[in-house]
């Protein structure tokens, strides 16, 4: 390793898992080609792996937010490509980050030549903590429910949202903790898999959400001006069912989800509230990576057939964030949300605001995570693609996560407070 180069993370190798990092290489010599590595392990142990291809300007410096890449895991000026492009080396793997006390480490290291095989010069660490110093996290087992809750340091109140990251079992908690960096109360809720929960499922009940939303409301530090809801995929249908027909749900963040009750149906205080809306394989087809696209495999929501698995938004009194990634393959989530907005227009409401993500898939999560193209679906039984160009992909990502930001501080704080509010 040369002591000449020097491989610098501003403004600290120690940051959130949510903020940008810049970075910088010095000590090269003029013109100089160069290989930045970047490696992850996620918290299976899955290695993840990527690289860019960088040419020193007249001063032997490469800054990553000034520099194009002109090779390797993408090219152009993108600062945090390296950390957005990595990927594992076997097909259809997820990167999980599930556990908030783990924080993210990418090692970057810095190759001479333009193969990345040749002599290293640098090497750094960056430790991308999903937990802010203060917050707190609390494992929750009580009555029915598990999971985690994240309480933002302070005296509070704080507005209290329930992350619905449920579909396929266990419990993450990225989203939850980066939430509560932000200033927000967040109980990120298992629904099967963890614990003493069942391994499966084959009825959801609306009782569970209903719980939770009690068990928050009596927090302490929990404001009293009702909660909110983030979700993605499956979960998508679970908010909207919860803000339909359970009270005190202000605002609701829907992100590529139906407008239907999906796959299991909905049962509430041991009634059936909603049948299930089932996909048909025989509209598949594979990609090239041997991947399934469904997009095309759901059943059509408005069929008077399907009647029973609609979701009556027309009747939530609080506010929505439909979330739409143009190219979601795992299904057609601009259709849904164009349908969602114009039933809400039928009945004279105004009580909701869309956003579409061109170039976008259907895993949009915080920001600077690896992009995932595909990956085993848990209703499908197989791997499938989830669509999406990777830059704007990750484009997207850091633009939404401000629009949630900026959606829970306009709806969920009280109005007086609106102005004083900082997230």
């Amino acid at each position: 390793m040369s002591s000449l180069v020097r491989l610098r993370l501003l403004p600290s190798a120690q940051c959130l898992y949510s903020q940008p990092v810049r970075v910088l290489v010095d000590g090269l010599r003029s013109s100089q080609v160069v290989t930045v590595k970047a490696r992850a392990t996620d918290d299976k142990g899955v290695p993840f792996h990527a690289s860019a291809v960088y040419r020193a300007d007249a001063g032997g410096a490469v800054d990553l937010g000034r520099e194009p890449s002109l090779g390797g895991s993408y090219t152009g000026v993108e600062p945090m490509g390296l950390l957005w492009s990595l990927r594992a080396d076997a097909l259809h793997t997820k990167f999980c980050k599930s556990d908030s006390r783990r924080p993210h480490v990418v090692r970057f290291s810095v190759h001479d030549g333009e193969a990345g095989a040749g002599p290293l010069l640098a090497e750094a660490t960056n430790e991308r903590r999903l937990l802010a110093d203060g917050v707190e996290r609390q494992p929750i087992k009580e009555g029915n429910i598990r999971g985690v809750l994240f309480v933002p340091p302070g005296d509070g109140p704080f507005p209290a949202v329930l992350d619905l990251y449920t579909f396929g079992g266990g419990l993450s908690e990225r989203r939850a903790a980066l939430l509560a960096n932000c200033g927000l109360m967040v109980l990120t809720l298992a629904l099967y898999g963890h614990d003493d929960q069942p391994k499966k499922v084959t009825k959801l009940h609306l009782d569970y959400f209903e719980e939770a939303i009690q068990l928050l409301g009596k927090h302490p530090k929990a404001m009293d001006s009702g909660v909110g809801i983030i979700s993605i995929s499956k979960s998508g249908d679970l908010a909207l069912s919860i803000a339909t027909h359970l009270p005190n749900v202000k605002a609701t963040a829907w992100i590529n989800g139906c407008c239907s009750n999906v796959a299991i149906p909905l049962y509430y205080r041991g009634s059936q509230i909603h049948s299930a809306l089932m996909y048909d394989s025989k509209h598949n087809t594979v990609t090239k990576s041997g991947a399934l696209n469904i997009k095309h495999g759901l059943h059509d929501p408005l069929a008077p057939e399907n009647e029973g698995s609609l979701i009556p938004i027309e009747r939530a009194t609080g506010h929505f964030l439909f979330v739409a990634a143009e190219d979601d393959l795992n299904w057609d989530s601009c259709l849904f949300a164009d349908q969602m907005t114009e039933r809400l227009r039928r009945q004279g409401k105004d009580n909701f605001e869309k956003v579409v993500y061109p170039g976008a898939g259907h895993y949009l999560e915080p920001p600077f995570g690896p992009y995932c193209p595909s990956s085993f679906h848990g209703v499908v039984g197989a791997p499938v693609a989830w669509g999406g160009e990777p830059k704007a992909h990750a484009k997207a990502e850091m633009h939404l996560w401000n629009k949630i930001q900026e959606f829970f501080r306009t709806h969920l704080f009280p109005e007086a407070g609106a102005a004083k509010a900082r997230l």
